[in-house]
C-alpha cells in the first residue's frame, strides 16, 4: 500500500470498516451498511464522509491505510478509470486492502453487468482471504452484513484465529502449513492414529533420524486431529538452546503469557487443566533434560495428550514410541513401471516435477532415479533436496556428483549414521551448485533462528558483505535450502535445521563471528526501530512483526548475554519494553536482567549506569507482581535516580510509576500520598521528555486512584486526556487501555450508557489487536453492565469466559482493578448467588460468538 501520500484522519478512531463501492447505483446499499456498522459501534469509512479538499485517490489511499475491515459492494458498474490510470478507484481499493479481512456482497441478479467488473469478481472469488456472498434485497444485505461483522470479532475472540490479527500472538500455536503432500506414510499414520485414539497413551513419541520426516508425519496428525474438532496446539523446539527454554516455547505455542505473576510451568498446567488437548512438541532431541517439564504437564493435566518428535525416545514411564523410518526404495532391478509404485521415487518425481513441470519418469531416466532413491535410502529430505536440482541436472547428473560425494566418506566423519553423511553430502553438493554470493548468504544466514522477515534478512545480509541480497535470497528458495513462510502479506523465511546446522558447520571461525555480528546488528537495529513503530498508528503491524521474530529475538538476547556485551543487552532490552510487555514476556526478561546483573558482581565487571538503571528496573518490577510480599521500592527508587543522573527523564519517570505502584502495594498499609506524590512526578517527567505515551499511562495510574478514592470527575479528566493522546498518536493499545477506563469513570458515575459505549469500543479493539489482556478486561466491564440491569445469568456467563480466558492464557487479575465486583455482590445479596455460580459454570463453555452476544445486545 503507498504510504507516501499524507495522513487524512478518518472520522472516528473506534474499530473501522471501509466500504467500497461505485456510489451511484448502490446509495441505498451504502446507507444499509452505514447503519449497521454503527449498529454495531463501529465506524463506517466512507468517500462520502471525507474532507472534501484532499484529492479521492489520497483520500481512499489513506483511510485504508488506518482501516480494519474491508466491505466491498458490487453490482454491474465497474466505475471510472481516471487518465493516466489502468484500472477503477474501485478494482484500486480492493488490491490496496490486501492487508485486511474481506467481506464482499454482490447484488443479483445483474443482466448488465461490465466485462472488467466480472473478470474483478473472478479474481475475488479466488482470493482466500475473503467472504464472498451474494444479496438481492436491501434487507437481506443488512441482515449478512450485521451476522459476518459479529462473527469476524467473535473469531478475534477465539484463542486459536487471534493469531492473524495479532501484534504478539502466539505464532507457532497454529498449525505449520505442508507445503506439499504426504508420500508414503500410510502404516505410519495409521499407527500413530490408533495409538493417539487410546486414553491410555498420554505421551507418543516418533522417532528416527534427522531428515526422515518426523516434523511432517506430525503435521499431518496434528491435522487430522484439529480436523476432527480436537483442540491442537504446535510448539517448534528446534530454536530453543536450552532445556529451561523448552517451558516458554510450550507457554507460546499454548498462548500462554508469561506475565511474571509466579512459575511459568505452573501457569501453564493451570491453563490447560481442563483442555482435552494434543500438544505436538517438535524437534525434542537436543533439550531430552527437559523431558520432565513434558511429565509434569501431563501428569497435572489429565486430558492433555503429548505427541513428540525426537531422534531419541525420551525414556520416560508415560512414553510410547513410534519408530519412523525411510520411505521404501525400488530393488536396483526394478522396471520403471514398478519403481513409479515406491515411496521414495513417488516423492522424487512429485518434487522434481514441481521444478521442472516437464520432467517424467521414463524408461530412459528410471535406472537412475533408482539408484539415486537406493542411495540417499529413502531418506525424505535428502530425496527432495536432490530432486530440488530437476531444474538443471539430468537423475544420471545428479547420481554421478552424489556417487563422487558419497566416495568422498571414507576420509569424513565416520562417526556419523550413514544416512546423515548421505543428507549431509546431499546439501553439499546443493551447496556446490550456488554462486559465491548465494554461498556468503547462506553462511551468514547460518545465525537465524526459526522464522525470519525478508527486510531484516536483507539487513544481515548487507552487513555481513553480501551485494544483492534478495537475488541471493531467491537462489537459496530455488535450491531448496530456504523455505518460505506465509506470514500475512510480507515475505518471511526459515531455514530448515539441518541445513542451518550444515551452514555452520562448514564455517572459518572469521566467517562465522562476520555471520554472528551482522545478525545481532540487524536485530538491534529492529529493536531500535520499534520504539517509535510500537506507539504510533503501525502499531499492529510491528507487532505482528516482532512476534513473528520472536525466536531470533530472544537468540540474539541469550548472544548479547553469553558474549558478556552486557551494556547492549540492557540497551536492546530497553528498546523492546512495550512489546516484552504486551507479547506476555516479562518473565523472562526478568530473568535476562536478574543474570546480567548477577555476571556483573560475579565478574566484577562495570556496567554503565543506564544499564543498570535498565536492569534494576526489570528485576525489581516484574518480581513485585511475582512475589506479593516483595518491596520493589527500594530497588525501583534506585532505578528511578540512576535514569535522572544519566539524564534520561522517560526511563526515571517510568521508574517513578512502578515506584508508585509498589507504594500501593505495600503491606499491611499502602502509601497512598507517597504513590500520587511519586506518580504527579512522573507525570511532569514524561512531559518533559514530550513522550505522550508514558504521559498516558501515567495519567491512567492517577486516574485509576482517583476512582479507588471516589474522585469521580477527577479520573474522567484523567481518561479523558489520555484517550485523547492515544488517538493523536493513533495508539491502539494506549486507546484500549484508556477507554476501559475511561468507561468506568462514566459508568460508576452514573453515566451507565456512555460507559458501556467506552467498554464495548475497548473490548472490540483489544479482540482486533488480538491483546488478550484487554479482552478480560473487556468482558469483566460488561459483567458490571448485566448485573446491573439485574441479569444474573448473562453477568454470570460473561465472569466464566473472562475466568477461562485469563486462565488460558495465564493472565492473573490482581484484584485491583475489579469494579464489576460490586454490582455482582449485590446480586447475591438479592438471592441470584446460585443462578449466577451456574452461568459462570456455563461461561466456561460459551463460544466466542455466544460470549460476544451477551455482550453486544
Amino acid at each position: 500500500m503507498d504510504a507516501t501520500g499524507p495522513v487524512i484522519r478518518t472520522p472516528d478512531q473506534r474499530i473501522r470498516v471501509f466500504v467500497s463501492s461505485t456510489l451511484r447505483e448502490l446509495e441505498p446499499e451504502r446507507r444499509a451498511v452505514r447503519a449497521v456498522i454503527e449498529r454495531l459501534h463501529l465506524a463506517p469509512v466512507m468517500f462520502e464522509l471525507g474532507a472534501r479538499p484532499h484529492p479521492p485517490r489520497a483520500l481512499y489511499r489513506s483511510y485504508l491505510r488506518q482501516s480494519d475491515i474491508f466491505l466491498g459492494l458490487y453490482w454491474e458498474r465497474y466505475g471510472w478509470v481516471a487518465d493516466g490510470e489502468e484500472i477503477s478507484g474501485l478494482e484500486d481499493e480492493y488490491r490496496l486492502s490486501t492487508p485486511l479481512p474481506s467481506l464482499i456482497y454482490i447484488k443479483e441478479p445483474a443482466p448488465q453487468r461490465e466485462d472488467r467488473l466480472s473478470g474483478l469478481l473472478d479474481a475475488i472469488r479466488g482470493d482466500d482471504r475473503t467472504s464472498y456472498k451474494s444479496f438481492q434485497s436491501i434487507e437481506e444485505l443488512a441482515d449478512l452484513v450485521l451476522a459476518d461483522i459479529a462473527t469476524l470479532l467473535a473469531d478475534r475472540f477465539d484463542a486459536t484465529n487471534v493469531a492473524a490479527a495479532r501484534g504478539p500472538a502466539a505464532a507457532d500455536a497454529a498449525i505449520p502449513a505442508p507445503y506439499s503432500a504426504l508420500v508414503g506414510r500410510e502404516h505410519e499414520m495409521a499407527a500413530a492414529r490408533d495409538l493417539l485414539a487410546r486414553p491410555d497413551v498420554r505421551l507418543l513419541t516418533l522417532t528416527g533420524p534427522g531428515g526422515v520426516g518426523k516434523s511432517r508425519l506430525a503435521i499431518e496428525l496434528a491435522g487430522d486431529a484439529a480436523a476432527s474438532g480436537r483442540d491442537v496446539a504446535f510448539a517448534a523446539l528446534e530454536s530453543v538452546g536450552r532445556p529451561e527454554g523448552v517451558i516458554t516455547a510450550l507457554a507460546r505455542a499454548l498462548g500462554v503469557r508469561d506475565t511474571g505473576d509466579g512459575p511459568l510451568g505452573a501457569t501453564v498446567a493451570a491453563a490447560i487443566a481442563d483442555r482435552d488437548l494434543l500438544l505436538v512438541v517438535d524437534n525434542m532431541e537436543h533439550v531430552l533434560a527437559a523431558s520432565d517439564v513434558l511429565v509434569a504437564l501431563v501428569t497435572a493435566s489429565p486430558h492433555l495428550q503429548l505427541l513428540v518428535t525426537s531422534r531419541s525416545p525420551l525414556r520416560v514411564r508415560a512414553e510410547r514410541v513410534l519408530e519412523v523410518g525411510p520411505l521404501a526404495t525400488p530393488s536396483a532391478e526394478a522396471t520403471p513401471t514398478a519403481a513409479a509404485t515406491s515411496a521414495a521415487v513417488t516423492l522424487f518425481v512429485e518434487r522434481a516435477t514441481a521444478v521442472h513441470p516437464a520432467f517424467r519418469l521414463t524408461p530412459d531416466n528410471a535406472p537412475a532415479v533408482i539408484a539415486l532413491s537406493r542411495a540417499l535410502e529413502g531418506l525424505p529430505l535428502a530425496i527432495e533436496l536432490a530432486a530440488a536440482r530437476s531444474r538443471i541436472l539430468s537423475p544420471q547428473q545428479m547420481l554421478d556428483r552424489l556417487d563422487s560425494a558419497l566416495s568422498l566418506l571414507v576420509g569424513g566423519a565416520r562417526d556419523l549414521p550413514d544416512r546423515q553423511r548421505a543428507l549431509r553430502h546431499t546439501i553439499a553438493w546443493s551447496v556446490d551448485l550456488l554462486d559465491d554470493a548465494s554461498r556468503d548468504a547462506l553462511a551468514a544466514l547460518a545465525a537465524f533462528s526459526g522464522t525470519f522477515a525478508l527486510a531484516t534478512a536483507e539487513a544481515a545480509l548487507l552487513e555481513a558483505g553480501v551485494d544483492d541480497p534478495l537475488a541471493a535470497l531467491e537462489s537459496l528458495a530455488d535450491a531448496s535450502l530456504l523455505s518460505r513462510v506465509e506470514a500475512g502479506t510480507s515475505p518471511a523465511f526459515r531455514l530448515l535445521g539441518l541445513v542451518r546446522a550444515y551452514a555452520a558447520s562448514t564455517q572459518d571461525p572469521e566467517q562465522a563471528e562476520r555471520g554472528i555480528s551482522a545478525w545481532v546488528h540487524a536485530y538491534r537495529g529492529l529493536a531500535a526501530e520499534a520504539v517509535t513503530g510500537l506507539r504510533g498508528p503501525r502499531q499492529l503491524e510491528w507487532f505482528a512483526r516482532l512476534e513473528l521474530e520472536s525466536e531470533n529475538l530472544a537468540a540474539v538476547m541469550r548472544t548479547l548475554l553469553d558474549r558478556r556485551d552486557l551494556d547492549a543487552a540492557a540497551d536492546y532490552a530497553w528498546h523492546l519494553y512495550l512489546f516484552l510487555w504486551v507479547g506476555g514476556y516479562l518473565g523472562l526478561v526478568q530473568s535476562w536482567m536478574a543474570e546480567l546483573l548477577a555476571t556483573a558482581d560475579r565478574e566484577g565487571r562495570s556496567l554503565q549506569a543506564r544499564t543498570r538503571a535498565i536492569a534494576l528496573y526489570y528485576v525489581n518490577a516484574v518480581r513485585f507482581w511475582q512475589e506479593r510480599d516483595y518491596d520493589p521500592v527500594p530497588g525501583l527508587a534506585s532505578s528511578r535516580d540512576i535514569f535522572l543522573e544519566t539524564g534520561d527523564e522517560a526511563g526515571a519517570a517510568l521508574a517513578g510509576v512502578s515506584v508508585g505502584l509498589g507504594l500501593l502495594g505495600r503491606r499491611p498499609q499502602p502509601d497512598l500520598p507517597g504513590a500520587v506524590a511519586e506518580l504527579e512526578r512522573s507525570l511532569v517527567g514524561f512531559r518533559a521528555a514530550s513522550d505522550a505515551w508514558g504521559e498516558a499511562m501515567a495519567l491512567i495510574t492517577l486516574g485509576r486512584i482517583d476512582l479507588f478514592t471516589g474522585a469521580i470527575d477527577s479520573a474522567r479528566a484523567r481518561f479523558d486526556t489520555s484517550v485523547e493522546l492515544a488517538q493523536a498518536q493513533g495508539e491502539r493499545l494506549g486507546i484500549v487501555i484508556a477507554q476501559n477506563h475511561r468507561g468506568w469513570a462514566r459508568f460508576l458515575g452514573g453515566d451507565v450508557a456512555g460507559g458501556a459505549d467506552d467498554f464495548m469500543e475497548s473490548l472490540e479493539l483489544s479482540l482486533v489487536l488480538g491483546h488478550d489482556e484487554g479482552t478480560a478486561y473487556g468482558l469483566e466491564t460488561y459483567v458490571a453492565v448485566r448485573a446491573t440491569e439485574g441479569d444474573a445469568v448473562a453477568a454470570g456467563r460473561l465472569l466464566g469466559a473472562a475466568q477461562r480466558l485469563r486462565r488460558r492464557k495465564g493472565i492473573v487479575n490482581t484484584g485491583g482493578f475489579d469494579f464489576y465486583s460490586a454490582p455482582l455482590q449485590a446480586l447475591r445479596d438479592a438471592g441470584e448467588g446460585e443462578a449466577i455460580d451456574r452461568a459462570v459454570a456455563e461461561g466456561l463453555e460459551l463460544s466466542p460468538e455466544q460470549v460476544m452476544a451477551h455482550a453486544r445486545r
